[in-house]
C-alpha cells in the first residue's frame, strides 16, 4: 500500500496541530494509522482532495471495540503459542486439504485434532481427516503435516478477518481512504491532538557608550538583538522530512466532540391504543416567536550576583569570544515569514524542517535589532522593597510576540531573565530582568477627611468633603551613584491628583512617577489624591461650640450663625417643653395611683360613727385630686400649645434660610 508523507504541519497554543499529507500515488485505497484519542479530531475533521481529477469513493475505519469484540463471531482463535494446533481445532467439520510430507495431501472434512498432554505436542497428536465421498477417517500424525489449506468459504474468511484484525494494535485505528482507479496527486488535511508549540527569546543588549564603566544595573540605552526560537516536539509515528512548519500564536476556538464511539440512543416504548378521539382537539395561536443563536511581567528573575554589578568593562573587552549582536546575527538567520490571521498570527518557517520521530527540535522564528532604553521600575505589589532593572523596547520586529521566557545578556555577560507576554506588533514590550538590591525602596498610607463647603439645606447642615489619600515612599540609595527611578502607583478613576507632580508616563493601570534619589542618599515622594464626598447632619444636633468654628474656618457666614443659633434655641426651648409634659405625665400617673388607693379604702368603710368621718375625709382628697388633674391637663394644652407655635416658627426660619 502507498505511502502518504506528512508535507505541511500547524501547530496552535491550544493542543492542536494541523496536518496535510500530500504525494501522487497510483492505487484505490490508502490506509493512515491514528491513534485511538485522536479518532474524535480525525472524524471531525479529515478532509480528503485527489488534485489530479479523482474522486474520493469513501472512508472506512475499524468500529471502537476491543480486540476480543471484534472477534465475537469469529469461529478463528489462534493462540500466540500453538497457532497450528487451535486452527486444526477451529477448522472442526470444514473441508480441508491438509499437505503431509513426501508430497502426500489429504482431503476431506476435519475431524479434529487429537492432543495428548504430553512435552512434544507434535510427535504425539494425531490429526483425523473424514475423506471425501467415503467414510473412512484417515489419521495422521501432527509431524507430518506441512500445510492446511482452507477449502471452506466461511473458514477461510475467518481466517482472514482474525489475522486482519491480530494485525491491528489496541492503541491505534486504521483509518482507510477509498480511491477511484488511476493516478492521484492526493492530499489528505485534519487536525489530531498535539503537545502546544513553545517559544524563547534571546536578547542580547549592547550600551550606546561600551567603553563607560557603567554599572550593569544602571539606567541607559542601547540597542538589543531579539532572537524568538520556537520549540515543538514530533510525537508522530514517523519521521518529519522536509516539511513546511507554521507556528501560530494565538488561540482559536476548539473542542473534542465525541463522534467516534457508536450511539444508539434509547427510544420510548409505545404500546398500541385505541385510535378513538374523546374530543375536539384546539390549539392557540403563536403571536410572538423568536430565536436565539456564541502577561504581565513574570517575577523577576534571582537578584543578580553583586559581582555583576560592578562587572568591569574592560575585563569583558579583553574576551577573546563575546556574545554580541554581530556575532548572534552571523551564526543565526531567523527564516520566517509573519502572517496576521485576523485574531491569530501565524509565524511560517520559510526552510524545510526535519525532525526524526520521537525527537523535538528548535527553529529560529524571529531576529530583530531594536533601540532600548534601561529603567529602574518600582511597583511594591510585583516586587516588594527594591525597584527592578528593565529593558524598554517598541515590538518593531513585524512580528507579534507570543507569550515566552527570555534570556537577557548585556556585555557578552548573563545578567537575568524575564517572562515576555503576548505582544503585537508596535507594543511597547517592558523586559524586567534583575532586582536592584542598592536601591530599597519603603511605602506608608495615611487617609484624611477635609471640609470643602458646607451648605444649608433644610434641616440639615450639607457638608463637602475632600477624602484624601497620602501614598509616601521612602527611597534609599545605598551605591555611589545617583539613581533614577520610575515609581508605579495604581490608577484610581475615581480620585484626582493634587499636590503631586505629574507623572512621567501613564499606562492602563497605572502612573509613573520620576523619583531621583542621590548616590548614598535617601529622597521622598508622595502621591496625595482626592475624591469629592458629600453627607449631611441634622441641625438640631449641631453645638454652638461647632458652628462658632464653622464660621472661624470660613465655611458659615455671620448671618447664618445667627439663623441657626436661634434654630437651637427655638429646639431647646421645645426640649424643654417635652421634658415638661414628660413630668406632667408623671404627676397625672401618681395622683390615679393615690385616688385608686383612696377608692379602695373607702369600700371598707361604714357611713357611720368614725368610719363615716373617715369616709368624708377620703372623699375631700379625692375632690383635691381632681382638682389638681384639672391643672395638670390645663399646663399640658398649653405646653402642647407652645410647641405648636414653637415648631411653626421653626418651619418658617426653615423656609426662609433654605
Amino acid at each position: 500500500m502507498s505511502h502518504l508523507p506528512i508535507t505541511r504541519m500547524t501547530l496552535y497554543k491550544h493542543g492542536v496541530g494541523f496536518y496535510e499529507r500530500r504525494a501522487t500515488l497510483a492505487t484505490d485505497k490508502i490506509e493512515l494509522s491514528f491513534r485511538v484519542e485522536e479518532m474524535d479530531d480525525i472524524l471531525k475533521s479529515l478532509t480528503a482532495i485527489d488534485w489530479d481529477g479523482g474522486q474520493i469513493l469513501g472512508i472506512d475505519y475499524a468500529t471502537p471495540q476491543s480486540r476480543d469484540e471484534r472477534l465475537e463471531g469469529c469461529s478463528i482463535r489462534l493462540s500466540d503459542s500453538r497457532s497450528l494446533q487451535d486452527l486444526l481445532v477451529s477448522l472442526r467439520g470444514r473441508r480441508v486439504t491438509v499437505l503431509l510430507d513426501q508430497a502426500e495431501a489429504v482431503t476431506g472434512t476435519l475431524v479434529g485434532l487429537d492432543d495428548a498432554p504430553t512435552r512434544e505436542p507434535l510427535a504425539t497428536a494425531l490429526v483425523s481427516v473424514l475423506g471425501d465421498g467415503a467414510d473412512h477417517v484417515r489419521v495422521v500424525p501432527l509431524a507430518r503435516v506441512q500445510g492446511v489449506q482452507i477449502l471452506d468459504e466461511r473458514g477461510a474468511g475467518d481466517f482472514r478477518f482474525f489475522l486482519q484484525t491480530s494485525l491491528s494494535q489496541e492503541a491505534f485505528r486504521s483509518v482507510t481512504i477509498r480511491l477511484t482507479p488511476g493516478e492521484h496527486d492526493l492530499s489528505v488535511s485534519y487536525i489530531a491532538p498535539a503537545p502546544t508549540w513553545r517559544v524563547s527569546y534571546r536578547l542580547v543588549a549592547e550600551p550606546a557608550d561600551q567603553d563607560a564603566p557603567e554599572r550593569i544595573l544602571a539606567p541607559g540605552s542601547g540597542r538589543a538583538l531579539m532572537q524568538a526560537w520556537g520549540i515543538f516536539d514530533n510525537r508522530l509515528e514517523e519521521d518529519l522530512d522536509g516539511i513546511q512548519l507554521s507556528l501560530i500564536a494565538g488561540m482559536p476556538i476548539s473542542f473534542v466532540y465525541n463522534l467516534y464511539t457508536p450511539f444508539t440512543p434509547e427510544r420510548p416504548r409505545i404500546e398500541e391504543e385505541a385510535r378513538v378521539a374523546k374530543a375536539p382537539v384546539a390549539f392557540g395561536a403563536a403571536r410572538d416567536m423568536a430565536g436565539a443563536a456564541m502577561g504581565a511581567a513574570a517575577p523577576m528573575a534571582a537578584p543578580m550576583a553583586e559581582s555583576l554589578r560592578a562587572a568591569a568593562p574592560a575585563r569583558m573587552a579583553k574576551a577573546a569570544h563575546r556574545i554580541d549582536i554581530d556575532a548572534m546575527q552571523q551564526a543565526v538567520t531567523a527564516g520566517s515569514a509573519g502572517t496576521a490571521l485576523g485574531e491569530l498570527f501565524q509565524y511560517t518557517i520559510a526552510t524545510p524542517v526535519t525532525v526524526s520521530r520521537g525527537q523535538s527540535a528548535m527553529v529560529p522564528i524571529a531576529q530583530a535589532t531594536l533601540s532600548y532604553r534601561k529603567d529602574l521600575l518600582y511597583n511594591g505589589r510585583k516586587m516588594a522593597t527594591h525597584p527592578v532593572a528593565t529593558l524598554r523596547l517598541q515590538n518593531e520586529t513585524g512580528l507579534t510576540l507570543e507569550r515566552g521566557p527570555v534570556t537577557v545578556i548585556e556585555r557578552g555577560e548573563y545578567v537575568g531573565e524575564a517572562l515576555i507576554p503576548f505582544t503585537v506588533v508596535g507594543d511597547e514590550l517592558v523586559v524586567p530582568y534583575a532586582i536592584e538590591l542598592g536601591v530599597r525602596v519603603s511605602e506608608t498610607t495615611n487617609t484624611s477627611r477635609e471640609v470643602r463647603g458646607l451648605q444649608i439645606k433644610g434641616a440639615f447642615l450639607q457638608f463637602e468633603e475632600w477624602e484624601i489619600h497620602g501614598h509616601e515612599y521612602q527611597l534609599s540609595n545605598r551605591t555611589g551613584d545617583p539613581v533614577t527611578v520610575l515609581v508605579e502607583h495604581p490608577r484610581n478613576a475615581q480620585y484626582d491628583l493634587f499636590d503631586t507632580p505629574d507623572p512621567k508616563e501613564r499606562t492602563d493601570d497605572h502612573l509613573r512617577f520620576e523619583v531621583l534619589v542621590p548616590p548614598r542618599g535617601e529622597a521622598k515622594f508622595t502621591v496625595r489624591e482626592r475624591q469629592l464626598q458629600w453627607r449631611r447632619e441634622e441641625i438640631q444636633r449641631q453645638s454652638y461650640s461647632v458652628l462658632q468654628r464653622y464660621l472661624q474656618q470660613g465655611l458659615l457666614k455671620r448671618q447664618d450663625l445667627d439663623q441657626l443659633t436661634r434654630l437651637l434655641s427655638l429646639w431647646e426651648q421645645i426640649a424643654g417643653l417635652e421634658a415638661r409634659l414628660v413630668e406632667i405625665g408623671k404627676d397625672r400617673e401618681a395622683i390615679f395611683k393615690a385616688q385608686q388607693q383612696i377608692q379602695g379604702n373607702m369600700q371598707a368603710l361604714g357611713q357611720t360613727g368614725k368610719e363615716g368621718a373617715l369616709r368624708v375625709q377620703y372623699v375631700e382628697q379625692l375632690e383635691q385630686s381632681e382638682a389638681s388633674l384639672k391643672g395638670l391637663g390645663q399646663q399640658e394644652a398649653q405646653a402642647r400649645a407652645e410647641i405648636e407655635k414653637l415648631r411653626q416658627e421653626i418651619d418658617a426660619q426653615l423656609k426662609k434660610m433654605g
